[in-house]
């Protein structure tokens, strides 16, 4: 998505791909210190994970932690200050995530709060700000992130009472963590068409944020009865149409000035 968007915003080629490998190294930097949190954990319950397959040592992880984290703040650099700063941010909500939210009902905020911040960061990074329209997409994005961060719980609820984990799917319970992120992502493709709709946004535009909606719907029709697998795969459906969503969203709006 941080490619897309930068490419949308004006970016030439090098710099969009500068910044998703710096947003992947970012992610990679909180996903291996999550994994190395949760390593007591998964043993036992997820042998297939890195440290747990024996793939990574404990000090392995930790290099990955760093090493990650600083490639991808020296890959923001050329993009000013601000990119950097916005890349601190997202290490500091994903370690949040890693450390204090995950496994508590609380868990989908990091999410609500970080998914505005992929667009937010490929943008930032060609053009040094941020449009008045992003005062539209941020609180749009904010719901989305909570409906995939809920979804996302639904797919490992039976993981997570085996493991007795808390999660928000399992305070609501999985008909009603469906019934909340369903709700949630319908308002999310509303809130883009209508948008691009009233901003007079060219029809090709209106039809591709249709077919992003459609993504949502079939990923939400999916997951609601399947197993556990299934569920994974419908909330992963339910992210590239979100992803689409935004990508269409910024290149139909008119985001001048």
């Amino acid at each position: 998505m941080v490619a897309a968007v930068a490419l949308v915003a004006g970016g030439d080629p090098p710099t969009a791909a500068r910044l998703a490998v710096s947003m992947t190294a970012l992610q990679a930097s909180i996903g291996a210190l999550n994994d190395l949190i949760d390593t007591p954990r998964d043993a036992g319950h997820k042998p297939g994970k890195p440290i747990p397959a024996g793939l990574l040592s404990p000090t392995d992880a930790r290099v990955v932690v760093a090493g990650a984290a600083g490639s991808g703040i020296l890959l923001a650099v050329p993009s000013g200050i601000a990119t950097v700063g916005l890349a601190v941010v997202v290490l500091i909500i994903g370690y949040g995530y890693d450390r204090f939210a995950k496994g508590t009902a609380w868990s989908w905020v990091p999410f609500a709060v970080g998914i505005p911040l992929l667009p937010m960061y490929g943008w930032l990074g060609v053009t040094g700000l941020l449009p008045r329209a992003f005062a539209v997409l941020v609180p749009v994005a904010v719901l989305a992130g909570a409906a995939l961060a809920i979804a996302n719980a639904r797919a490992d609820v039976e993981r997570d009472v085996a493991a007795d984990v808390d999660s928000v799917a399992r305070r609501l319970d999985p008909e009603r963590a469906w019934v909340v992120s369903s709700g949630l992502l319908l308002v999310v493709v509303l809130a883009g068409i209508a948008t691009l709709a009233l901003a007079g946004a060219a029809p090709i535009m209106l039809a591709a944020a249709v077919v992003a909606g459609a993504v949502i719907g079939l990923g939400a029709a999916v997951g609601r009865d399947a197993d556990a697998t299934a569920r994974e795969r419908a909330w992963e459906l339910e992210a590239v149409g979100v992803g689409l969503l935004a990508i269409v969203w910024l290149a139909g709006i008119p985001l001048a000035g």
